[in-house]
């Protein structure tokens, strides 16, 4: 099942995109007040012109934003967008000033000259500064809009990026696994194959530890991850199945501290290793020998060790060291883990091989 993949959030409400550029308008209103005290020259009227400043600035670019988020949300606007908006602007700007003016005598106890004396060259060049300030408001707001929108695609393609990563490597892992399970049964069943006729009696012991091991593993196969307490009993259903097959030629060991037995790994991750032991070092040899699997935690790592006393690596090191047992596991530990695993195939004493997994120890939540 395909994973869906989440990308940008919904839009905020209006009212708060609304009241966040407010505030930017508000620090640009008295940003003014101050360049206007400084070229006039007179400090002292720096609480004054702050007052009219943030009144007629706030004013006005709450009419023109108000009416771009209402009928100008779009990311990109052409000439038949602007013109109009540029309209709402024009008319804004002269009703802002004056009402904010209204709002600035109130709150300073001034009387407010009348509308037949308000127009003055004084106050017309200020309604045409108050049209600059909202004009480079809105070029800011877009500006800032765009650069928002270009974070968030890049954060949704990244997003996207890391969910068909994720869905390769899990499509990169099942073919691996995938690669385990048909090896297995199919030497089992040949092996079943050949017993019916010789030894129906044995037949029928290995065909009853086959349905165990099956049902220690079906489930786990298809899970992501197992516990080591589960993967353990996995291995002792396989050798089970293996000692029906080498009878007393085959002797096993597990070792699993009760510390150790919540720990998470990937599924079937011992078995191939297990079955290369066998199959490559105890089978071939005449007496047969002993496996042991032990895990130990060290170092805030989970080490799990795989040793055989069978032919070990000097009569067939090309298939000790590869085929799909060590290099399966290797690759499905380098996908998973990358550099946060490893696996080290290395020579038993006195006889034998020894396969040492190193990876992070995980435990259930």
């Amino acid at each position: 099942m395909s994973q869906a993949i989440t990308t940008s959030p919904p839009p905020r409400p209006r009212l708060m995109r609304l009241l966040e550029d407010l505030r930017l308008a508000f620090g640009i209103s008295a940003l003014v007040a101050v360049v206007i005290t400084l070229v006039v020259g007179k400090p002292a009227l720096l609480y004054e012109q702050l007052v009219f400043s943030v009144c007629i600035g706030v004013l006005a670019f709450a009419v023109v934003d108000g009416a771009r988020l209402l009928w100008w949300d779009r990311a990109e606007w052409t000439a038949r967008q602007w013109l109009p908006f540029i309209g709402v602007m024009l008319l804004a700007a002269p009703l802002a000033h004056y009402t904010g003016m209204r709002i600035g005598f109130a709150i300073m106890g001034y009387t407010m000259p009348s509308l037949r004396d308000y127009p003055s060259a004084g106050r017309i060049s200020m309604v045409v500064l108050t049209f600059g300030v909202i004009t480079a408001m809105v070029v800011l707001i877009r500006h800032r809009d765009r650069l928002r929108r270009i974070r968030q695609e890049h954060a949704d393609a990244r997003l996207r990026t890391e969910v068909i990563e994720r869905q390769a490597l899990q499509a990169q892992l099942r073919l691996l696994q995938a690669q385990i399970e048909p090896h297995m049964l199919f030497n089992t069943l040949a092996n079943l194959q050949g017993l019916i006729a010789l030894d129906p009696d044995r037949a029928s012991r290995m065909l009853d530890q086959l349905i165990q091991y099956l049902r220690a593993t079906l489930g786990a196969t298809r899970s992501e991850s197992t516990t080591l307490a589960q993967e353990f009993a996995a291995m002792e259903a396989y050798l089970g199945l293996m000692g029906v097959r080498m009878g007393e030629r085959l002797a096993s060991r597990l070792q699993l501290p009760e510390s150790l037995r919540a720990v998470r790994l990937p599924p079937m991750l011992l078995q191939p290793l297990v079955e290369n032991a066998i199959i490559h070092g105890l089978e071939p040899k005449i007496e047969g020998g002993e496996i042991a699997i032990a895990a130990e935690a060290r170092d805030g790592l989970l080490e799990i060790t795989v040793r055989d006393t069978g032919l070990g690596l000097k009569d067939k090191p090309e298939t000790r060291g590869g085929g799909v047992g060590v290099a399966t596991t290797r690759e499905r530990l380098r996908a998973i883990y990358g550099d946060g695993a490893a696996i080290v195939l290395a020579p038993n004493k006195p006889q034998g091989a020894i396969v040492r997994l190193t990876l992070p120890l995980e435990t259930t939540a």
